[in-house]
């Protein structure tokens, strides 16, 4: 399946590959994949180790981080000499070795054309805790996450339908009804499916229908995900607190102030015990974090206020797999609560999979914007998410004569079009916001 991720690792070769590329990003989200596909699409040679299965590479850079004595085990290793010029090298599941972390700075260092790509679940948490001396400035990071919906559509074999989408959003002219209710179609069985690879596929295998879908793909995937908090958190009470955090997230989403809060996990949960459960899945990428601003100024990062945030779960399709809900309740349009707190997960995933970092707003008035966006061109901008097409909001009113923004955007289920300097985008259309 095709992954706009590819970009990303064009532009590296691009630009000549100094600089060893090290791709972060949670399990499943089709890392190795796209990876393997790249180096082999695009180099003469190609050579993968994978530091979780072969110990005997992992122990090498337990006995060495000088990068000429690392390749001639290496070579020891396969039974032939390594062209250099030639060959690009990935090192999977990098997690499992710090000193393989601190090599890459020797081999960016080198005066030999090392070409190398690396890559592991909980890089994030690895990096956010490392002992050893990490890397800074040798090496290119990149973020990879589960497909967003442009992507879903691309796999889908909706290619054109996704360019009219891209079309009606640069003119901000009205989708055909016929084509607005397939998108809305394909958005919904999203909802239901996801952005994992693999429950994608399986989606795609099965001809699009969603009757026919194998659920337990994502199921899978989520314990695979607290497997591993049980497997790389050494103390058995953060494992526990980190796992009441994951699991605790789909019902902090149903409140109708859906700012974390501690004391909704326990009764006595205070910020000293789950703090640093909370930053840990931050970190994996298993969750996605939303800080409040109450200051509309830029840059928004640095008036945030820490201590109120929302957790969003970096895939829909596990939302909704953890709350249970019956795919017919969503295909069918069915009124319920709970669909803005999966619409609003959806529209948090879509702009982390652009590279936005994600703010709300509110007010000393209770007034609540989902979301708002610094852009270079125009502005702060506020975005307000509707799971219908029930478009009223109070808060969104305030906010306009309060700041005046250039526009404001609303996402709904309603089609393309410009009133009032409000940009109603539909939902299928959100990945174009960037």
């Amino acid at each position: 399946m095709k992954r706009l991720f590819e970009n990303k690792l064009l532009d590296w070769k691009q630009s000549g590959m100094n600089k060893p590329l090290m791709v972060v990003g949670a399990r499943q989200v089709g890392k190795t994949y796209i990876i393997e596909n790249f180096c082999k699409n695009n180099f003469e040679k190609y050579l993968y180790f994978n530091l979780e299965k072969n110990l005997e590479v992992k122990n090498i850079f337990e006995k060495t981080i000088d990068e000429s004595k690392i390749i001639e085990e290496l070579e020891l290793i396969i039974g032939e000499k390594i062209d250099i010029e030639k060959t690009i090298f990935f090192f999977d599941e990098i997690q499992e070795s710090e000193n393989f972390i601190v090599s890459l700075k020797y081999f960016n260092e080198s005066s030999k054309p090392y070409k190398i790509i690396c890559a592991g679940s909980l890089l994030g948490v690895k990096i956010s805790r490392f002992k050893s001396s990490f890397p800074v400035g040798k090496i290119r990071m990149e973020y990879m996450y589960p497909m967003n919906f442009e992507e879903f559509l691309i796999a889908s074999g909706k290619e054109i339908l996704r360019n009219k989408i891209i079309e009606c959003f640069n003119t901000m002219s009205p989708m055909p009804d016929f084509a607005h209710e397939q998108a809305l179609t394909l958005y919904k069985q999203y909802l239901c499916v996801g952005g994992m690879p693999e429950a994608v596929n399986n989606f795609i295998e099965n001809d699009l229908d969603i009757l026919k879908f194998d659920s337990h793909i994502i199921s899978d995937i989520k314990d695979m995900y607290i497997a591993d908090m049980q497997k790389y958190v050494k103390s058995s009470i953060e494992t526990i607190n980190i796992e009441k955090v994951y699991k605790n997230i789909p019902s902090q989403l149903a409140k109708d102030k859906r700012n974390f809060q501690y004391n909704f996990i326990e009764e006595s949960g205070r910020k000293r015990k789950y703090e640093s459960s909370i930053d840990w899945l931050v970190a994996s990428k298993m969750v996605l974090i939303c800080y409040n601003t109450n200051r509309i100024e830029i840059p928004l990062k640095v008036y945030i206020d820490e201590n109120n945030f929302k957790l969003y779960l970096s895939d829909v399709g596990i939302l909704t797999n953890m709350s249970e809900i019956r795919f017919p309740d969503i295909l069918l349009d069915k009124t319920f609560i709970y669909k803005g707190a999966i619409t609003e997960n959806y529209i948090a995933q879509e702009l982390t999979s652009k590279g936005d970092s994600l703010y709300y707003w509110t007010s000393n008035r209770n007034a609540e914007i989902d979301f708002v966006l610094y852009s270079q061109k125009d502005g702060i901008i506020p975005i307000e998410v509707k799971s219908g097409n029930n478009v009223k909001s109070a808060s969104l009113n305030f906010y306009m004569k309060t700041y005046n923004p250039k526009y404001a955007i609303r996402i709904s289920t309603r089609n393309f079009g410009f009133e009032n300097n409000i940009k109603s985008i539909p939902l299928y259309a959100a990945f174009c916001i960037n």
